[in-house]
């Protein structure tokens, strides 16, 4: 995957790429973490708001990260396969996590039924067990959902704490969706396409910049999205409006009131699709 290739497809200048990445490591990583951050979000969501023992939580937390491979397939994937050629950086964040994941199970000590206490590699193994399960699915691209593993890997990460009679519990266990943690809709379109306009930074800031500062009129955006030539940002704005990126609810020169700038819909799908963060005081 080349810097031209990453651009191309992202519709973005290798300026605007340089801006923000120092190379495509650096580039990989800001992904891979965004993607880490996200799946933990959802996975600790349900971990913590489901009543029960270690065995409920644990299940509810596992249910919801095989959902969110499901819904999320590119970042699934890049986080269970890609990663494991992203680099030491990204190698060493990918540890951190399956290291933070094997205390998560290890807690299965305490309510051990057992006649040995499993050994300390045991929640590093299973989590090893897990995640080659996963891999071995999305490498060899199965049509089937990965929720329905849910209960043949719970079965494998109760076993040895809790043994068979529960194992076989969790085998025969009714797989629902958690009402809490509702699978989210994918985007059918990419926002991106057919969009007539190359990205730069310059209008990522700008549309940035409204989605911080809805109803910022041109000078505003101006002053945030750090334009400093007045007539470059009318233009770029009326660019924008003319894409249906934009939208202006303000008088304008009509009346000799600043404009008043949203973002549409698809304005808003283009900004989550290449957000980028403003700086500066508030309008």
């Amino acid at each position: 995957m080349s810097v031209a290739r990453i651009t191309r497809r992202a519709r973005v200048s290798r300026r605007t790429f340089y801006d923000l990445f120092d190379d495509r490591e650096d580039c990989f990583m800001a992904v891979f973490s965004d993607a880490v951050s996200r799946a933990e979000t959802v996975t600790r969501l349900a971990y913590t708001n489901t009543p029960g023992g270690w065995r409920e939580k644990l299940r509810a937390g596992l249910a919801a990260l095989l959902t969110f491979f499901d819904d999320e397939p590119n970042l699934g994937r890049l986080l269970i396969i890609d990663a494991l050629a992203g680099g030491p950086e990204v190698l060493r964040h990918r540890a951190h996590v399956l290291d933070n994941l094997s205390l998560i199970v290890a807690r299965g000590s305490s309510e051990t039924k057992t006649e040995r206490e499993p050994s300390s590699l045991t929640a590093e193994g299973i989590v090893g067990a897990v995640f080659a399960v996963i891999h071995t699915r999305v490498l060899n691209h199965d049509d089937e959902p990965l929720i329905r593993l849910l209960n043949p890997l719970m079965g494998i990460i109760v076993l040895p704490y809790q043994g068979q009679t529960i194992a076989a519990k969790e085998l025969a266990h009714t797989t629902t969706p958690h009402p809490q943690f509702p699978t989210r809709k994918r985007l059918d379109k990419d926002p991106l396409e057919d969009l007539d306009m190359r990205l730069t930074y310059r209008t990522l800031r700008v549309l940035s910049t409204i989605a911080a500062h809805p109803e910022a009129s041109n000078r505003q955006v101006a002053d945030h999205a750090g334009v400093h030539d007045q007539g470059q940002i009318s233009k770029l704005l009326t660019r924008l409006e003319n894409l249906g990126l934009i939208q202006n609810t303000g008088e304008g020169h009509l009346k000799g009131e600043p404009n008043a700038w949203h973002l549409t819909t698809r304005g808003k799908a283009v900004q989550n699709a290449t957000d980028i963060h403003t700086d500066g005081p508030q309008p």
